[in-house]
């Protein structure tokens, strides 16, 4: 049986992984999450680990780049440009821009687009905002949502924070009918310093990753990855099939 959970609040999609994101009111589900979402990334040119990409756990200053549009070269849903914490406008693949964010990171780095997208563990996140609002309580203090960098912002229409963690193993499907997208819910969204960067200004809150340690065992929202590909909108219902259910109906 499907239960309403509550309905899509917001929809958030990063170009570049690390870097400021975009709040959308629709957006394209497919196989390998939002279209556009994380298909580019810097990578640390020296480095030799499987994980080479360069993050904001390693340079805060990156949640302050901004991508952007320019309608006279957009294609598809990659960003032409970066804007810069200090104002400036360069070209995403540009010399200038990998100099910038290598001058900031202290070594060299490399622009690198992969078209599944660059994740670090799914291809899609889920928070609801009654969990954020939670985090922030804990925390004496207000707690954006971007902190969290999620792809759907869920209101729940039952107002219990770390109500996700029910979730895993389920599936979410966004919207009513048979062909509406849907998500498996696989794992619980394990959670880094990345919480603690203010959005706007990149200066840290170490309190909060702190109340999500007590709180929730580090874990806020939950991944999942893509069953059934559509479209996504802002003021969807969000209809769960719980995990039970689902293994006895296999």
């Amino acid at each position: 049986m499907l239960i309403e959970i509550g309905q899509v609040e917001a929809i958030f999609r990063y170009p570049v992984k690390s870097m400021g994101g975009e709040r959308l009111e629709e957006a394209k589900l497919g196989w390998h999450g939002l279209d556009g979402d994380r298909r580019l990334a810097f990578r640390r040119i020296d480095n030799r680990s499987g994980f080479p990409w360069l993050t904001a756990s390693k340079l805060p200053d990156l949640v302050l780049f901004a991508p952007h549009r320019r309608e006279d070269g957009a294609q598809g849903d990659l960003p032409t440009h970066i804007r810069t914490p200090d104002g400036e406008e360069m070209p995403v693949f540009g010399e200038d821009l990998a100099k910038e964010v290598g001058r900031r990171h202290g070594a060299p780095v490399q622009m690198m687009q992969l078209d599944h997208g660059i994740f670090d563990e799914a291809s899609i996140s889920v928070i609801a905002s009654d969990t954020v609002r939670e985090i922030g309580r804990l925390a004496g203090r207000t707690a954006d949502v971007r902190r969290f960098r999620p792809n759907v912002v869920v209101r729940l229409l039952r107002s219990v924070p770390f109500q996700e963690n029910e979730w895993v193993g389920g599936v979410l499907s966004f919207g009513e009918g048979d062909n509406a997208p849907a998500i498996t819910v696989t794992m619980r969204d394990d959670r880094c310093s990345m919480v603690n960067l203010d959005p706007d200004s990149a200066s840290r809150a170490p309190e909060l990753l702190k109340a999500v340690v007590r709180a929730n065992q580090n874990t806020a929202g939950v991944y999942g990855t893509v069953t059934r590909v559509g479209r996504l909108a802002v003021g969807q219902t969000i209809l769960l099939r719980a995990a039970a259910e689902k293994r006895v109906g296999h």
